[in-house]
């Protein structure tokens, strides 16, 4: 039977263009028809990664997900309208892509990626490309890879700067703990709600990605293996580092620590950033994390003993605002603590949480005892306190 015959009529007109390539074309493209592939994330990555590999004709196009669209995802999330907000990201992904491409299946999985049905849910798919936008979420997945042999290719972004891989230990290259074996300290790192994100850069290293994934499905050149690819956006540089196998790596060396998905130190879900775990109360007095429930409690209970402090910039105040908080820029933290109260407990409330943590550890290292971080920041208020409130 000839290569062509896999392929339907309708299917060769659509993807002439790249069949006329001598690296893909009629076996090529039938492999992409046979081959399955999931995206972990319907959002800036995920979105670019989706569309091309639809496109491209793989012919199974799995979409993990549990995050519904929200406005300020429009401008970078193309899968995603201005009518889909309020909607699961992966209806209106599957939507899209299905509209894109009728000829291809596609999966919602609107569940996301868990400690308790990663593996098994890699297995059934031959590539896995991670397009989340946090640590926990990446090494879960790295981890899960590793368990049901399969290439995981890997992508983030930072500002202005972004980064491609492929961990593939099964075929004998590294995997993301070779690179980084332990995640940073909570809210060390700001995700792109808290540094904020430019939409270009998602689609060029998302469009890598997907780049990456249609090499591993049809053999045409050699992916990233052992190989991390760094993109910095402002003068258009581009980096290709190498990556070594890492024999003392805790996952895939020699002694490996890791030998299995530990649900209690992965966590449950892997789309959506986790908020830190609130400390309980009898620990101390003046807990390092508390809920945005807790601080509404504390500012309602005792109002008089307690300071709400937002450390947002102030563009950020001009989107949302709680009436009853003081502000102080992140910024200027350090030339306003003669102001601060020493005598009131001082919550401390960004965007997310990042940013408000790093406030609360450094005021704490200057010796007040008093100062908590509202885990989850003004967003978390948003959802859960006040849901009239507009959200970015």
């Amino acid at each position: 039977m000839s290569d062509s015959s896999a392929l339907t009529t309708a299917a060769l007109r659509r993807y002439s263009r790249q069949i006329l390539l001598p690296e893909i074309g009629v076996a090529g493209q039938a492999k992409l028809a046979a081959a399955r592939v999931l995206v972990i994330g319907a959002g800036g990555l995920g979105s670019p990664v989706a569309l091309y590999l639809a496109a491209a004709g793989v012919g199974t196009l799995g979409i993990a997900d549990l995050d519904v669209v929200e406005e300020h995802n429009l401008h970078r999330q193309l899968l995603h309208g201005d009518a889909d907000v309020g909607q699961p990201k992966v209806t209106s992904a599957t939507d899209r892509l299905r509209a894109l491409n009728p000829q291809i299946v596609v999966r919602p999985h609107p569940g996301g990626i868990t400690a308790q049905n990663a593996v098994g849910l890699f297995g059934e798919y031959d590539i896995v490309v991670d397009g989340t936008d946090n640590f926990a979420a990446r090494y879960l997945n790295n981890d899960a890879a590793f368990f049901a042999r399969r290439p995981l290719v890997h992508g983030s972004i930072f500002k202005f700067e972004g980064q491609v891989s492929v961990f593939d230990p099964a075929a004998g290259a590294p995997c993301y703990r070779c690179l980084f074996p332990e995640p940073p300290a909570p809210g060390s790192v700001p995700a792109c709600g808290e540094a904020g994100v430019l939409g270009p850069l998602c689609g060029v290293i998302g469009s890598i990605q997907a780049m990456e994934a249609i090499k591993l499905i049809t053999g045409f050149a050699a992916p990233l293996h052992g190989r991390l690819l760094t993109y910095h956006a402002l003068n258009h540089t581009t980096q290709i580092l190498t990556v070594p196998r890492n024999p003392d790596c805790p996952l895939c060396g020699e002694h490996p620590s890791l030998t299995s998905i530990d649900a209690g130190s992965h966590g449950s879900t892997c789309i959506s950033t986790p908020s830190p775990q609130t400390a309980p109360m009898n620990e101390s007095d003046f807990p390092l994390e508390i809920s945005v429930q807790t601080a509404r409690d504390l500012l309602a209970r005792d109002a008089d003993r307690t300071l709400l402090l937002d450390v947002r910039d102030p563009f950020e105040l001009e989107i949302c605002r709680i009436d009853r908080a003081s502000h102080v820029p992140m910024r200027r933290i350090p030339e306003a603590l003669a102001e601060l109260p020493r005598d009131r407990h001082l919550l401390v409330l960004c965007h997310h949480g990042g940013r408000s943590r790093r406030v609360t550890e450094y005021l704490r290292a200057q010796g007040f005892t008093a100062v908590s971080n509202v885990s989850g920041g003004i967003d978390a208020w948003a959802g859960e306190i006040d849901p009239g409130m507009a959200r970015y």
